[in-house]
């Protein structure tokens, strides 16, 4: 018999049943009144999700194209805009504003580590042509949570200054109220906590960005967003939507209004802290003293390599894991719980974990972290 598989990475999350049997229904055409319907509803809960009074778009990509969205349409050439680069997502951001001939001043922060805020204000008092803060709010190939709301803050009262939210792994999974906390750009993806396949990309913009949009001169054509809002006014894409993912979003949007916010977050940081308590139970470290709700980072056990481990886990477990990244590669491993995961699936992880360790020669004692695990939920409840 093969082994039954339990996904528990950072992207892509597994898809629930519910979900999947929405996204099987006979298509809609993406013109039909039917799909014009379907669409302002979702817009309204993406609103809704976002906390934002805010348009929020959505593009047939995965979040990397709303990643270049938030370049193309806002800056100049020649621009400068502040990076922070923690980690292989910070480093992308890097990427895109070269590849488009923007100036990326980086603030190279340890991997592991959050950014301060005092290192952003510096950087903004260095530069004050800056005209963006780019910044995770969940660094998933750390695991690290960043100070957005701070961030926020330093540039809010700076006219021609964005902060740009990179939040792919972060929103459904903990609190980020875009117009609260004053984000100039927020984007996300499908296939997170959002509990879809990939496919889907998701952005809204504050009213200062879309003005800095009027003079931006970036090259843009399918990414276009000024374009993109006019025609989802209309409950309209300007091109071939993935019509299937947005019924199967419109199913994860009302199901997620049924719980709640509230409780959306709740069950996400039980889940966080269950796996932060089986593994410091096993007496391994956390990569992180700024931990992302998203996931849980790990450092392996001295003489363990996290890719073997890895495999190990799925070959002879069935569990799907995901280690570490350059310089963190054999070194961590990362444990996903954001979307559709229960604390079963994390005691399932966590027993997994601990025999794939057993197996190795690690020197494990069996039930132990699973056991912890246990009790961080029975607390929680």
């Amino acid at each position: 018999m093969a082994l039954k598989s339990y996904l528990l990475t950072p992207g892509p999350t597994p898809v629930p049943e519910r979900i999947a049997l929405a996204m099987a229904q006979p298509i809609l055409h993406h013109r039909a009144p039917a799909f014009e319907k379907l669409f302002a509803q979702v817009r309204e809960d993406l609103k809704w999700l976002f906390q934002t009074k805010q348009d929020v778009l959505v593009f047939l990509s995965s979040g990397t194209g709303a990643m270049e969205g938030a370049v193309t349409n806002f800056l100049r050439r020649g621009d400068k805009a502040i990076v922070v680069n923690g980690g292989k997502f910070g480093e992308r951001w890097g990427k895109i504003l070269k590849a488009y001939g923007v100036e990326p001043i980086e603030l190279k922060v340890e991997w592991g580590r959050a950014v301060e805020p005092a290192q952003v204000a510096k950087a903004l008092e260095q530069h004050p042509d800056a005209k963006a803060v780019y910044v995770q709010a969940s660094e998933s190939s750390t695991g690290v949570a960043h100070p957005v709301k701070e961030i926020c803050a330093l540039t809010r009262d700076r006219p021609n200054t964005l902060t740009v939210v990179d939040a792919i792994s972060a929103l459904g999974a903990f609190d980020l109220p875009m117009d609260a906390w004053g984000m100039d750009v927020l984007l996300s993806g499908s296939q997170k906590a959002l509990m879809l396949p990939p496919g889907l990309a998701f952005a809204a913009a504050s009213e200062k960005a879309w003005k800095m949009a009027e003079t931006s001169d970036l090259p843009r054509f399918y990414f276009n967003w000024k374009k993109e809002r006019e025609m989802q006014a209309k409950n309209q894409t300007n091109y071939t939507p993935a019509v299937s993912l947005i019924v199967g979003l419109a199913e994860v949007l009302r199901w997620l209004k049924e719980d709640g916010l509230e409780k959306t977050f709740r069950r996400h940081e039980r889940m966080s802290l269950a796996a932060r308590a089986a593994v410091t139970a096993l007496g391994m470290k956390l990569y992180t003293d700024s931990p992302s709700m998203a996931l849980t980072t790990v450092i392996a056990p001295e003489g363990i390599d996290t890719d073997k481990l890895v495999k190990v886990l799925r070959d002879r477990y069935g569990v799907t894991l995901v280690g570490g990244q350059d310089q963190a590669k054999g070194k961590i491993f990362r444990i996903a719980h954001l979307g559709y995961f229960d604390e079963f699936d994390i005691c399932t992880a966590i027993t997994a974990i601990e025999r794939a360790l057993a197996d190795m020669g690690a020197k494990v004692e069996l039930g132990k972290g699973v056991g912890a695990a246990m009790r961080s939920f029975a607390e929680t409840a």
